[in-house]
């Protein structure tokens, strides 16, 4: 079996973080896969040396709107085929969702939606959340074995975030938000950073306010899940708090194929 390491990143403006050292930082972690979110830009807008970096072919799917949302990623081997235009119509129009098809397990780069803005912004993230769901479980039906990775947007236990009474009634510790992420395991997905790591104070997020990243207030909200059947091909999923750029840090999975 050889091993396939896939990083995620929410990197909050990839101009932004292009200026921070990120393509040097790809150069020397040289994931197999890497899922950005949040990429705020258009096609037109794509530096040279991010759409075909050494090593690497990428793929990306812009909002509709200006500056928002938006996802890419980068990869070295080629898969069967990639998606980025979904049949819900709520998946598509944002450019939070990209699938890569390989014959060991289609994988998913997605940015869920954030619900702070208003009522109908969280309704949105409820049906994200549910149609997403629906349609992975198509895949699973027809033998697909799945990887999401990506910016869920909620925390799903109190050990996820630093002050979790402080955020019961904000977005993205929700009962409602919580409930979808049960909802889900129970469906037959498994959080894979807990299957290694049931330690507290382990965050992906960290607001820009009030030095909270140096003070480790944060949220874990960035996620790998799997379907189970490829539980025991897991050997690690983990968090890279020490790498700057953005105020999510990346996180990562190792995978026996």
């Amino acid at each position: 079996m050889n091993t396939t390491t896939i990083l995620s990143w929410n990197v909050n403006g990839l101009r932004a973080v292009l200026k921070k050292g990120f393509l040097d930082w790809l150069g020397e972690v040289k994931p197999d896969i890497l899922g950005i979110q949040e990429t705020k830009l258009q096609e037109d807008q794509l530096p040279e040396e991010v759409r075909t970096p050494d090593g690497y072919k990428t793929v990306w799917n812009h909002a509709e709107k200006k500056g928002y949302s938006g996802t890419g990623v980068f990869y070295t081997d080629e898969p069967v085929s990639v998606r980025t235009v979904f049949d819900e119509d709520v998946l598509n129009h944002e450019g939070r969702m990209i699938e890569l098809k390989y014959p060991e397990f289609t994988f998913f780069n997605i940015y869920f939606p954030n619900g702070q803005m208003s009522e109908e912004r969280l309704q949105y993230k409820l049906d994200f959340y549910e149609k997403a769901q629906e349609y992975f479980n198509s895949l699973r039906n027809n033998g697909e074995k799945i990887i999401v990775a990506g910016d869920i947007n909620t925390a799903h236990n109190e050990i996820d975030l630093a002050r979790p009474r402080d955020n019961e009634e904000r977005s993205g510790f929700l009962p409602a938000e919580r409930a979808w992420i049960d909802r889900f395991i129970a469906d037959g997905y498994v959080d894979t950073f807990r299957m290694f790591n049931t330690d507290p104070d382990q965050y992906t997020w960290w607001t820009y306010r009030m030095n909270a990243r140096a003070r480790n207030i944060g949220w874990r909200i960035d996620y790998f899940f799997i379907s189970e059947d490829l539980k025991t091909n897991i050997s690690d999923s983990y968090i890279l708090s020490d790498i700057h750029g953005s105020d999510h840090c990346p996180i990562g999975l190792k995978i026996r194929i």
